[in-house]
Order: C-alpha cells, then sequence, then structure tokens
C-alpha cells in the first residue's frame, strides 16, 4: 500500500466513525488502488489534505484535498448528508467571520485569531468544494461577513460578537466556545454520514478544531485563566487538551 492509501486509511477510520462504515473503506481503497495503477506513484502525492503549523493553526491545502478526492467515489447523497454540507457551510463561515473581526478588535493583543480566521476561510471552502462536487446550492455564496441563511447561525454569530467585544479573555473564550460547538457538530454529522469524501473532509475538520481549542487554551492559560468547558463533557474536553497538537494525515 502506498503511502497516500495508508494515510488516507488511517485518516478515515477515525474510531468516532468506525462503527458501519468498514465495507465503505474498503470499497474507497480498491478504487485508490486501481487508480494508481493506472498511473499514480508515492511521487504523486502532494501530503495530506491538512497542513498543521507550529502553533496549531490548521488550514486545508485546496490542491492536497483535491488529490484526495480523485481517489474517492462520487456517491449518491443523501437528504441528510446535504443538510449537514449545507449547515456546515455556514457554520465553518461563521468561524471565519467572528475571528476576522475579533481580530481586529484586539489585533494588540495577539495574533491568534488572524491566523485561525486565515484558516477557517479554508475549511468553508472545504465545504463549499464538495457542494460543488455534488452539485449542490451554496447557501453563503454572496454573503457579507455576518451574514448568514440559517438563523440559527445568526443568533448565534450576533451573541458571539457581543460577547468577544467585551474584553480579550472574552474573546478567547468565544473562540473555544467556537471550536467546542464545532467539534460537537461534526461528531453528530458523521454519525448518520457514510459517503468517503464527506468523511474525509469531516474528519480533518474536526482535527483542525481540535487544534484551535487547544490554541485558544493555550492563549487563556498564558494571561492567567483556567478554561472551563461550555458545551463539551469535561471527560471530552480534558481528552482533547491534555495532548499534543495533531498532525494531518
Amino acid at each position: 500500500m502506498n503511502n497516500f492509501l495508508h494515510r488516507n486509511f488511517i485518516n478515515l477510520t477515525n474510531k468516532n466513525i468506525m462503527k458501519n462504515k468498514l465495507h465503505k473503506l474498503s470499497a474507497a481503497l480498491l478504487i485508490a488502488l486501481s487508480l494508481t495503477a493506472c498511473g499514480g506513484s508515492d511521487n504523486d502525492y502532494p501530503g495530506p489534505p491538512m497542513l498543521v503549523s507550529e502553533d496549531g493553526t490548521s488550514t486545508f491545502s485546496s490542491p492536497n484535498l483535491n488529490y484526495a478526492l480523485t481517489y474517492l467515489p462520487l456517491e449518491s447523497i443523501s437528504t441528510a448528508e446535504a443538510a449537514s454540507l449545507t449547515f456546515m457551510r455556514e457554520e465553518e463561515k461563521l468561524a471565519n467571520n467572528v475571528y476576522k473581526l475579533l481580530g481586529t478588535t484586539w489585533a494588540a493583543q495577539t495574533r491568534v485569531f488572524t491566523n485561525i480566521a486565515n484558516s477557517e476561510a479554508s475549511h468553508t471552502e472545504a465545504i463549499r468544494q464538495l457542494l460543488v462536487r455534488y452539485t449542490l446550492a451554496d447557501p453563503a455564496a454572496n454573503l457579507a461577513d455576518g451574514v448568514f441563511q440559517n438563523q440559527t447561525l445568526q443568533q448565534l454569530y450576533n451573541s458571539l460578537i457581543a460577547q468577544g467585544t467585551l474584553s480579550y479573555i472574552d474573546t478567547l473564550k468565544v473562540g473555544c466556545a467556537i471550536e467546542e460547538i464545532d467539534i460537537l457538530d461534526l461528531q453528530n454529522a458523521l454519525v448518520g454520514i457514510d459517503n468517503q469524501d464527506i468523511i474525509v473532509v469531516y474528519n480533518n475538520l474536526t482535527l483542525g478544531s481540535r487544534n484551535h481549542l487547544r490554541s485558544f487554551v493555550k492563549s487563556l492559560s498564558l494571561v492567567g485563566i483556567t478554561y472551563v468547558p461550555q458545551y463539551l463533557s469535561p471527560e471530552a474536553y480534558l481528552a482533547i487538551v491534555s495532548t499534543p497538537i495533531e498532525r494531518g494525515n
């Protein structure tokens, strides 16, 4: 098995979504093997879809993601999967928009928001690529920053901005909250998803959110604040922040 297939298999078989999906993953690997036999090689592998910097900022590489997706079949998409992509497109946009605004507000204190805002732009773009792949309408097309079709996300955005402008510490707590929410939403979505390309993107998004949560928690610790999770269980939160930054597969 070449390096790409080995890394992709590890990424796809994340223990959170392993149940009832091994037959799907095996099919993907067989297809990838046939594609490689037609001309691919280890030298063609450009790297993992998610690139992780030393500070934990986790950004999709569009060329690497596109390469990975060529090894996976375009399957029929369920109503639940389509709805999930539509929602996640705007949820990742929300993260980007909040971090952009708060990054400007607190630029003198830190660059963490600017760095992660740029990363989140790649996250929402990865979802957009899947919408294009499945010829689904893009709910975020032509929407300005801070504007969302989904009214639940609109209300969440408004609330997070109001909190984040109160103080630098509040802003860091907003960052933690966003990443906690993303992790939970992605985990819940993966329960009803078996299309391998969506699984690849969602697994990498979850990895990125765990890394970004670590970054915000570290920033809080540097100003003497011990963060208490707002959405994750204490056990799930501790399992993340007590482990090192994760690298892409």
